[in-house]
């Protein structure tokens, strides 16, 4: 049991790395109003157990998003990330701070959890895969144990009081940097972009 809670810990923070990046930005924009904190956990719960949900159906040989298709998720956050853009350059000196952020909800934040979640499938499934029943179950817990952990990291991080100082002075082009760069990465990673290419040519 202690080496299954060990492994799961170890693919967790494996996989999940980058995420705290993601968070730690989400909670900065909420120290601005939006979105909330409660939205924040909340979408990234429910992006991480629909995460969780595909692996264990795709570990019993079912699949439910095409591995051509998981690229296109990348969509999700480079939308965030450009409507986000617009909205900074399109908004005027005298704004409430409240206009000068963008507004992600529960949704949002889940979408972007799953769009950045296309190598925590690749390496659940596998594992699930060829783990016992039981030890999946123990996997399963620790992780949703650690996405509160994550989710505390990322908000101690981004409403830390010299962090916050630092980043207010580029916090409008920060977030939409973040989730623009996230969105790019999935699509060409994902090799979603050659295919494009490969099709139209």
């Amino acid at each position: 049991m202690l080496a299954t809670i060990g492994s799961a810990i170890g693919l967790f923070a494996a996989t999940n790395i980058d995420d705290i990046v993601v968070l730690t930005v989400l909670f900065l924009a909420s120290g601005r109003g939006k979105p909330r904190p409660w939205q924040i956990v909340a979408g990234q719960y429910l992006g991480f157990i629909t995460l969780v949900v595909i692996s264990v159906v795709a570990a019993l040989g079912l699949t439910i998003v095409p591995d051509e298709w998981v690229g296109f998720l990348g969509l999700i956050p480079l939308g965030i990330g450009i409507w986000t853009l617009v909205r900074g350059l399109r908004r005027n000196d005298d704004d409430d701070d409240d206009d000068k952020i963008t507004a992600v909800g529960m949704w949002g934040v889940a979408g972007i959890t799953i769009a950045n979640g296309a190598d925590n499938i690749s390496l659940y499934t596998p594992i699930f895969r060829t783990s016992e029943p039981g030890e999946v179950a123990i996997m399963i817990v620790v992780f949703l144990a650690l996405v509160a952990v994550w989710c505390t990291a990322g908000r101690l991080i981004g409403t830390h009081k010299a962090v916050t100082e630092t980043l207010e002075r580029v916090e409008h082009w920060l977030v939409p940097a973040v989730f623009i760069g996230l969105g790019l990465f999935i699509l060409i990673e994902s090799g979603v972009i050659l295919r494009l290419v490969e099709v139209l040519a």
